[in-house]
């Protein structure tokens, strides 16, 4: 399929995308929208829940971590799809996304609230588990309202606003969390009173159309087990984008995840650490909101996205070596700028590449599931593989140059020579996608 052709359902899935005032309003809660959930993440899993851990148990902290982390990304793994498929087949008087979206996010605030009262690693978990389903119950029928509600032609706007919201979430869930270190319970009530207020807000600005309307699909047993499967054969840019993707966050991941054990630990800040957070923070966010506000609607202009990621990688690849270069605060800050810059550009994009290549027009919710594994299982990976490295190796330096190019990035042999292509070369010669 080519992901710039109609498919035989366009026409309809047309009908249905809000136009004039419907998304005006809409674009006008996108940003706080997208910013709700990864201010959260942030917070709670970078800082509060390292802090917490490190209080819990300060020997096994990073082991512990991993666990959490990684578990919590394996469940991410089974409730996205499951989701996204459910929410396809909602049909309420307030749409098909909003039903879930309020429900997953006042499940998640009360967990999140838990989570401050854990004093062990079991009632951690426990509580962490219960914020991992019940947002991502909620963010996946929220990332369907991009392919849902906004015009092709639009949805490269919508994707750098998007980034926009992810970036600056991301970097008030780190101010926030450092600025609460010391009060790690009142930290977890702020984040989950920000996050509630948010997204109801988001709800009620955006308001999205009564879905009692829309014909029902069949949703048994067998199309709930296949909410987790699409057929690459039949479906070759889907499987192309979800590759590719995989192999840039998973290098993002194997640092993101330690940052603060690396600025402790790899740079040698000690108990400082946490006062470098914000600073790093606020660097990579200048540089990936210059260009979050740029790549997309530069990308609607042009009418090409395949372009954009590939350069996209090649600077963020560039970022992420240099703390193996300059290992100090200098090299981290140079890192978070390079990185945010690549980052920034590649964020701005990929959600509107993505939606772009979606087989089902009635089944964004499903399509969206399969797809964000590329974004779960790195998660899920990257702390096991992180911590046993850090294990093995008794630090931190070998997560650089094998982010750089591990070799589970490997994908095919170079046909003239006997180096390995790693996921740089596949954002320039693999990806298949036309656009």
């Amino acid at each position: 399929m080519n992901a710039t052709s109609g498919s035989p359902t366009d026409t309809t899935a047309t009908a249905s995308q809000s136009t004039g005032t419907s998304l005006l309003r809409l674009g006008s809660a996108w940003v706080p929208g997208n910013a709700a959930f990864p201010m959260m993440w942030s917070a709670v899993t970078s800082v509060l829940m390292a802090l917490q851990l490190a209080w819990i148990d300060p020997a096994q902290k990073v082991q512990n971590l991993a666990l959490l982390t990684g578990i919590g990304a394996l469940i991410t793994l089974l409730v996205q799809p499951i989701a996204g498929r459910l929410s396809d087949g909602t049909r309420t008087r307030w749409g098909r996304r909003s039903p879930w979206i309020l429900g997953g996010t006042l499940g998640g605030a009360i967990s999140v609230v838990l989570m401050g009262t854990a004093d062990s690693i079991g009632m951690l978990l426990l509580a962490y588990l219960l914020v991992v389903v019940a947002v991502n119950a909620a963010q996946l029928p929220m990332n369907a309202l991009l392919p849902d509600r906004v015009p092709r032609a639009r949805r490269g706007l919508f994707a750098s606003l998007a980034s926009i919201g992810v970036t600056l979430g991301a970097l008030l869930g780190q101010l926030l969390a450092a600025w609460n270190a010391d009060r790690i319970s009142t930290g977890y009530w702020i984040i989950a009173a920000i996050m509630l207020t948010i997204m109801v807000a988001f709800v009620v600005l955006s308001r999205e159309p009564s879905s009692k309307g829309l014909p029902r699909a069949p949703l048994g047993w067998r199309e709930l087990v296949t909410s987790y499967w699409l057929d690459p054969r039949r479906h070759p840019d889907f499987a192309w984008v979800f590759a590719s993707r995989f192999l840039l966050v998973t290098g993002y991941f194997l640092t993101h995840s330690y940052s603060l054990y690396i600025l402790q630990d790899y740079i040698g800040l000690g108990d400082q650490a946490v006062r470098y957070v914000p600073l790093i923070s606020t660097v990579s966010f200048l540089s990936v909101l210059v260009l979050s506000a740029l790549g997309g609607p530069l990308s609607d202009r042009v009418g090409k996205r395949k372009i954009f990621i590939q350069i996209s990688a090649a600077v963020f690849a560039v970022g992420l070596v240099l703390p193996l270069l300059v290992p100090s605060v200098p090299g981290m800050i140079a890192s978070a700028l390079i990185g945010g810059l690549g980052y920034g550009l590649f964020g701005s994009v990929d959600s509107a590449l993505m939606t772009e290549v979606l087989p089902s027009e009635a089944g964004h919710g499903k399509d969206l599931g399969i797809i964000n594994l590329s974004w779960g299982l790195p998660q899920a990976l990257s702390p096991f593989l992180a911590s046993a490295l850090v294990s093995l190796t008794g630090g931190y330096t070998w997560l650089f140059p094998i982010v750089r190019c591990w070799p589970w990035r490997a994908v095919r042999r170079s046909p003239s020579s006997s180096r390995t292509v790693c996921a740089d070369d596949l954002r320039g010669t693999a990806f298949r996608v036309q656009r």
